[in-house]
């Protein structure tokens, strides 16, 4: 194999795990905030702006991790 290919292998590699831990993250961060929600239901508004803020700042970081595989890859 050649030092791209391998580059890319990893670049790949780098890329579906980000994807998997953000998606996991979202998951856990929707199931926590559906029992909040289920326990207290007046403060449903704000745990529901809670959980958009902090999925917004899971997919800046999955963002961030995949910009920096394609750049390695292009590399």
């Amino acid at each position: 194999m050649e030092a791209n290919a391998l580059g890319y292998l990893s670049a790949g590699i780098g890329a579906g795990l980000v994807v998997i831990g953000a998606g996991l993250g979202i998951g856990k961060l929707a199931a926590a905030a559906m029992e909040a929600t289920g326990r207290q239901p007046e403060v449903a508004g704000q745990v529901r702006t809670a959980m958009i803020i902090a999925a917004a700042l899971i997919e800046g970081a999955t963002f961030f991790g995949l910009a920096i595989c394609i750049i390695l890859a292009s590399k």
